[in-house]
Order: C-alpha cells, then structure tokens, then sequence
C-alpha cells in the first residue's frame, strides 16, 4: 500500500509543499474553538463565545470563493501570502478587542480573519492537480493523503487548543494558530516550482471558462449535506456521552469516527479504481446515509464507539471521490474556484447541522438527534444521483 505514496512524494517537491500545507491549515481545527475558548474565558458567555465564532465561520464560508478565483487568477503566492498576513493581523486584533471588552470590534476582528483564512486545502490539491498532471491514478493517492491529512488536522488542533487553554492561557492556542497559519502560509507560498500557472482572465480574450455547473452543483449540495451530518452528529455524539454518564467519552468517540476516516482514506489511495469518481460519490454518499441510521437505534457506549469506527469509513472515500470529479470536470483556469465551492459547501453545512440537532436534542434526546444527521445523509445521497452519468 505504502509504494502508492512513496511513487507520488517521489515527484519533485510535492512532499515539501504537502508537509508545508498540513502545518499551513491547523487553523482550520483550531482557529474556531480558540475563539470560543478566548471569548468565553473573558467574557463568562458562550452565548457570546459562540457568536463570535459563527461571525468567524460565516465569514469564511462567504469569501472562500472570491480567494478561490483569485487564487487561479493571481496566482498562489500574491494571494496566499496577503491572505496569510491579514489573517495574522486580524487574529492580533481579535485579541486586543476581547481583553479590552470591545464586543463589537470583537465581532469584526472576527469575521476578518475567518473572511482571510488562507484555503491552503484547495492551494495544495491545485499543486497536486498540476504537479500529476499525467498520472491519474496518482493524483487519486495524492487527494487520499491529503483527506488523511484533514483528519490529522481535525485530530490535533482541538486537542492544541484545549490543552493549552487549560494549562496556560486561551491566548496561547490563538497565537500557536496565527504561528502555524502564517509561517505555513510564507513557506508554501516560497515554493514557487510547484506553483500552478497563472490564469489571469482578460476581457479581450473572451469569456472565462465555464464552469461546468451541472457537475458542480450537484456536488456542492452534496457536501452542504455531509456538513450538516458532520454537525449534527458531532453535538449529538457529545450529548449522547453525557446522557450515558460520560461527558469525557464524547472526545473517545469522535476521535473514532475520525480514525475509520482516516484508514479508509489511507486504503483509497492505494487502491487503482475501476470505477469513476461519478459512481463512487453515489455510493459514498449513500454509505453516508446508511452508516447514520444504526446510530438511533444504540445505547451503550462500546457499541457507539464501533459503529461510529465502522461509519467513518464512508467518510474519506467520498470527500476523495467528490474532489476528485471535481479536478476531472472543472477547467483548469477555475480548478481552485473549483475546489473552494465545495470546500465552502461543506464548511457552510456545519453550524446549521449542529443548531438543528441541538434543538432537536433539548426537544427529544441524542438519539433523536442522530436522525437529523440520517436526513442529511439521504439528501447527499439523493443529490449525487443528479450527478451527470455520462461521466
């Protein structure tokens, strides 16, 4: 399995800027509850914490976009590395703004750097795009590692943050987040070799490319859904721990889900596919949706956390496969844009599901909840059967 990853980090430079981007986007996992950390420790609300969070997530989903088209037209390092300093910038601001009890600059320092968050993920998988550019079955190993390196990030950062929260000051995760953010950022963006070339769009020359959007919308309701089933089953999993009399656990759980992720990704990059990226996000988005339903119908802890190891395994492959028909239909001159829609799609999913399975849990208990994330699951599913089959 291994020689598939070895052959792709064999091509010149990919392991730097692979490496590179993973340290780059720890701020994706870490930036959001630093925030919450910081505010609620300051202000004694997470009411608060809460929505200067949100202000932070909403504005990143809302610009996401914009950075991704500017990216394929100026070109990774001018965007990146200004990107990179204002979200510094703003995270210094944000600081300054909760010490001194100013609420309202608080929210705008906020949206600030949620709005300039570098979207190293979709920088990265566009090198990759470009550095294998003959080798499909490649680029196919290289979109699995870097999912393996969205769940490493997922595993790590919340843990950074908390512990140093706990054990020195929430100030502290904020300022390792803007260390690795704009540090990672500078040294993806100096690695010019990888670098894809320049699609700047003149008005001369025509229209832009189109965008293949009977392919891309699809697709980005597809991930808007898995970002509702990833929040909702992630409140509903901490409120299922402490209906159980184990709040502790919620961690043990998640940190399950995730591992049966990252091993399914692992094992789709070693595997040559038969079948195209069309029909395995059909049935990956169907896996989804099945490995929701069980999860109503459990009461112990032990079976919780096997069955969520079990459903993990649908995750990876379908992000994969959903990124991968994403490279193969979009132009090249919008394969970022490209790729930041449905990365926005999915990021976009997350604070609805969870307030929807939060009221539903007040309302009904966890294991209600559980069928929120099953609904979502069956829209995803649905939504890839609108996928074009002539693909």
């Amino acid at each position: 399995m291994l020689s598939s990853y070895r052959r792709v980090l064999a091509e010149p430079g990919t392991l730097r800027f692979s490496a590179t981007g993973l340290v780059a986007r720890l701020p994706m996992s870490m930036a959001g509850l630093g925030i919450v950390l910081l505010v609620s420790a300051a202000t004694g609300s997470y009411g608060v914490a809460g929505a200067v969070s949100a202000a932070f997530m909403v504005a990143n989903a809302g610009l996401a976009i914009l950075q991704g088209r500017l990216l394929d037209s100026f070109g990774q390092a001018r965007v990146l590395a200004g990107a990179g300093a204002l979200f510094g910038v703003a995270m210094v601001l944000l600081v300054v703004s909760v010490e001194a009890d100013w609420l309202g600059a608080a929210y705008a320092s906020a949206a600030l750097a949620g709005g300039s968050l570098p979207q190293i993920g979709s920088a990265v998988r566009a090198r990759w795009s470009h550095a294998l550019t003959a080798d499909r079955d490649g680029l196919q190993t290289a979109y699995a590692l870097e999912a393996v390196a969205d769940e490493v990030v997922f595993m790590l950062g919340p843990i950074v943050v908390t512990v140093l929260a706990a054990a020195w000051d929430p100030v502290a995760g904020i300022a390792v987040a803007v260390v690795a953010c704009v540090g990672g950022t500078l040294a993806l963006c100096a690695q010019r070799a990888t670098e894809p070339p320049v699609h700047r769009h003149r008005r001369s020359t025509g229209r832009r490319p189109r965008m293949p959007w009977a392919t891309v919308a699809p697709l980005t309701v597809v991930s808007a859904a898995l970002g509702i089933l990833f929040g909702g089953a992630e409140v509903a999993t901490v409120a299922f721990a402490g209906e159980q009399g184990r709040p502790a656990w919620a961690g043990g759980l998640l940190a399950l889900w995730a591992l049966g992720s990252l091993l399914a990704g692992l094992l789709t990059g070693a595997v040559t596919w038969r079948r195209g990226p069309t029909v395995r996000v059909r049935w990956g988005a169907f896996g989804m949706f099945a490995a929701m339903v069980p999860l109503h119908f459990v009461g112990s802890l032990p079976l919780m956390g096997l069955v969520l190891l079990i459903g993990g395994f649908a995750i990876a492959p379908t992000l994969i496969a959903a990124l991968s028909l994403t490279e193969s239909t979009v132009p090249t001159g919008r394969l970022t844009e490209g790729m930041a829609i449905m990365q926005t799609g999915l990021v976009a999913g997350v604070a609805p599901g969870a307030a929807v399975a939060g009221v539903v849990i007040d309302a009904h208990g966890a294991a209600a909840a559980y069928l929120v994330c099953a609904a979502a699951g069956a829209v995803a599913a649905i939504a890839a059967q609108v996928l074009p089959r002539s693909r």
